[in-house]
């Protein structure tokens, strides 16, 4: 019998999004991960099992085949390169918008002098900035973002937008969009080949299970 597949998903909200879309696709789990403090579990489709991961690993357990496959944001995948990885669907789940922002008037301020930007996602701003010709000196946090303007520890911020209420509240704006985020399907290479029909199936009933909202 084979071994079923494995899926790694983001905890948080890409895993309250993705539970209803799995179901859909006749993937439930066994126990609902959203009260249990288990890490794997086993659903009710035979072939097919979850583990729950933080949402900067799913990318490495599915590279390194600890996974067959893994549901993740676009920022993750894009700070992470998913050159060893296919990316073969759009979930359309979990959307937000990777923003450049800051108090008002802070590129201005910033004009004669190198920008410092505080983020998660040093490499994705270094690339964003880089294309547009400006060095910037990248401060890393981990959270409480929009407090680096405010404490003077950073011109601009980069990080996820979704309501834009938290960055109200601070009095920051909203000052570029780097892109819109969502969470993707993403694969082993080396799976791909080994378990291609059962993947390929897979990846037909999330396709289906999310038309049907679409």
């Amino acid at each position: 019998m084979n071994a079923p597949l494995t899926i790694a998903v983001s905890k948080g909200r890409i895993l309250e999004e993705a539970l209803p879309l799995l179901a859909r696709a006749g993937i439930i789990p066994r126990e609902n991960p959203l009260e249990s403090r288990l890490l794997r579990f086993v659903t009710h489709h035979k072939e097919v099992e979850l583990i729950v991961i933080r949402a900067a690993d799913v990318p490495t357990f599915v590279e390194y085949g600890a996974a067959d496959c893994g549901i993740a944001g676009k920022d993750v995948l894009l700070e992470h390169g998913g050159e060893n990885l296919y990316e073969p669907l759009d979930l359309g789940i979990a959307r937000c918008r990777l923003m450049v922002a800051g108090l008002p008037g802070a590129l201005k301020a910033a004009a004669d002098k190198r920008l410092r930007v505080a983020t998660k996602y040093v490499e994705i701003t270094r690339r964003y900035f880089a294309a547009r010709g400006q060095q910037v000196e990248l401060i890393k946090l981990y959270g409480s973002m929009e407090l680096a303007p405010l404490v003077g520890l950073a011109d601009l911020i980069v990080d996820l937008v979704d309501t834009g209420k938290t960055l109200k509240a601070n009095g920051l704006v909203q000052i570029e969009s780097i892109g819109p985020i969502s969470s993707r399907l993403i694969v082993n290479k080396a799976a791909m080949k080994m378990k291609h029909a059962r993947l390929q199936a897979l990846i037909v009933a999330l396709a289906q299970a999310r038309a049907r909202v679409a």
